[in-house]
């Protein structure tokens, strides 16, 4: 944790990564501004300072917002226009949002100021960055954000503490933000025009929210193939479906790498090293490549959305340096990340699905017909794994309510001047529960598929599934007899969301690959 603590994102308003987000949001890395970024920003202010001067008619900046933008603002008014903004907009309702979420809303913000076509002053893009790397965490209430004209609500409680007003986290303590700032040695900003706007007017709640989901997501598709190749070991898969050849005959990326991963997984198998008894497995074994490699292609277009939008100008008005222009229209807008993060609740849902027909696999005999019925002996007397697989069930059944798409349904508001609004940002936040409700359909599958193992008369797994058993076994025993079984569920979900399992397989296989954008047809 200290090398990760030590590490520095140079933020430049176009290059910021996933990766990066995670660094900064989890585990604490220094944020720098890159020194061209302070130079934009102070030739973008003066740029919009001669426009106001010059009395011209710029949305936000010398008129008011939304229903009010036919009221025209004078310069004297100008700041107190922004402070008026970010009070009134801070409505968020529900629980905080998590430290890591602020964070990553907060940089993601940084990113956007560094380009200069905010206009605010490079004040304010040092004050949030000051924040993050002094740990002050404004207090950002969840829900309120409709996603259209920005996350408002939760960008303005994101904007309120630079202010010292309203409240903020600092040092495990919930403190008027006044104090917070006063204990970190940082000075309160005070607004000028258009900065109120710069700082809450675009989809940075749902983007950072969504960038630490993507990542969790990534993470999930090697969780998946790591899990599937276990059952596939443990009922005696054919392996004749995962060949290389046909993966490529298909063509898509996203299907050759978990074909090839799951290979990889399952390569040195004692278990596997005869004939197969069987000329093909049901569609959950032996179409898994296909399935695990529609969501990977899912996410791999999830990221392309993603890495767009974090360097992307997200504002209205926006400020043209080279053309000496203030321009207004809607790239505050959040549909182009609503859509890939619908997509990323059906993708992950999908991992959960499939994980749990597997289970049924092994747990029903006469689908497997080499493993005892529920993974247990003496069953009868046992119930063995019955219940594991409800809660899967339960678990998978939750995912499917929580994917009903939030974007089909718009809701007007300001009187109808917004009256087509993404609802993103709730799409971002039920999938907080959607990947909750899959880590723990894994790491089920992963204590059945461990159990199921130990009925191989002594045969190894291959050497990636191996690393996986013996970090399970490393905290939970074999399963003789019936026991209480919640803890060693909530252990394994700990293994997955603190990537111990994954990084225990890649040390002793290798990193597991991601799919590339193209996949040349064979020869």
């Amino acid at each position: 944790m200290s090398n990760l603590q030590n590490t520095t994102v140079t933020i430049d308003g176009r290059s910021l990564t996933i990766e990066q987000i995670k660094l900064v949001a989890r585990n604490y890395a220094t944020v720098r501004i890159d020194p061209e970024a302070n130079k934009r920003c102070k030739e973008g202010c003066a740029i919009l300072r001669s426009k106001i001067q010059a009395k011209e008619k710029i949305y936000g900046v010398t008129t008011g917002f939304g229903e009010f933008s036919q009221v025209f603002i004078n310069e004297e008014q100008a700041a107190q226009l922004q402070l008026n903004l970010v009070r009134s907009h801070s409505t968020g309702v529900g629980d905080p949002a998590k430290e890591e979420v602020v964070r990553a809303t907060m940089l993601c913000r940084a990113n956007y100021l560094a380009s200069g076509m905010s206009g605010a002053r490079p004040i304010v893009l040092e004050t949030l960055v000051a924040m993050l790397n002094k740990r002050v965490t404004p207090l950002v209430l969840e829900q309120g954000s409709v996603g259209s004209s920005g996350d408002l609500a939760p960008l303005a409680m994101m904007a309120l503490p630079m202010l010292g007003e309203s409240e903020a986290f600092y040092e495990g303590q919930r403190l008027p933000a006044k104090e917070a700032l006063d204990r970190a040695k940082i000075t309160p900003l005070q607004l000028e025009a258009k900065e109120g706007l710069a700082l809450i007017n675009g989809d940075t709640f749902m983007i950072g929210l969504g960038a630490l989901e993507l990542y969790d997501a990534i993470q999930i598709a090697a969780v998946s193939e790591i899990a599937c190749a276990a059952t596939m070991e443990s009922i005696e898969v054919v392996q004749e479906a995962l060949a290389d050849k046909i993966a490529r005959a298909r063509r898509f990326p996203g299907q050759v790498t978990a074909a090839r991963n799951l290979r990889a997984l399952m390569k040195n198998s004692e278990i596997l090293a005869g004939p197969p008894t069987r000329v093909q497995d049901c569609y959950s074994i032996r179409c898994a490549p296909v399935i695990l490699g529609a969501s990977r292609e899912a996410l791999l277009w999830i990221q392309r959305q993603f890495e767009i939008e974090m360097n992307a100008a997200q504002d209205n008005p926006l400020v043209f340096i080279e053309t000496n222009e203030v321009l207004s229209g809607g790239n505050f807008h959040g549909q182009p990340i609503c859509m890939p993060l619908e997509t990323m609740a059906q993708a992950l849902q999908e991992y959960a699905s499939a994980s749990e027909i597997r289970q049924e696999r092994m747990n029903n005999p006469y689908y497997s017909k080499i493993l005892p019925a529920f993974l247990i002996e003496s069953g009868g007397l046992n119930s063995g794994f019955m219940m594991p697989q409800y809660a899967s069930a339960a678990l998978v059944n939750e995912n499917k309510i929580l994917c009903y798409p939030g974007i089909v349904d718009s809701i007007p508001v300001s009187a109808g001047q917004e009256d087509d609004c993404s609802m993103g940002t709730n799409a971002a936040l039920k999938i907080q529960r959607i990947l909750r409700n899959t880590q723990y359909v894994l790491a089920i599958e992963l204590m059945l598929g461990c159990q199921a193992l130990e009925f191989k008369k002594g045969k190894k797994p291959g050497t990636g599934v191996r690393a996986a058993y013996e970090l399970v076994r490393s905290k939970v025993p074999y399963i003789k007899e019936d026991t209480i079984l919640y803890p060693y569920v909530e252990m394994i979900k700990t293994m997955i969301q603190s990537e111990e399992l994954v990084s225990a397989v890649e040390k002793a296989i290798g990193p597991l690959k991601q799919p590339k954008k193209y996949v040349p047809p064979i020869a």
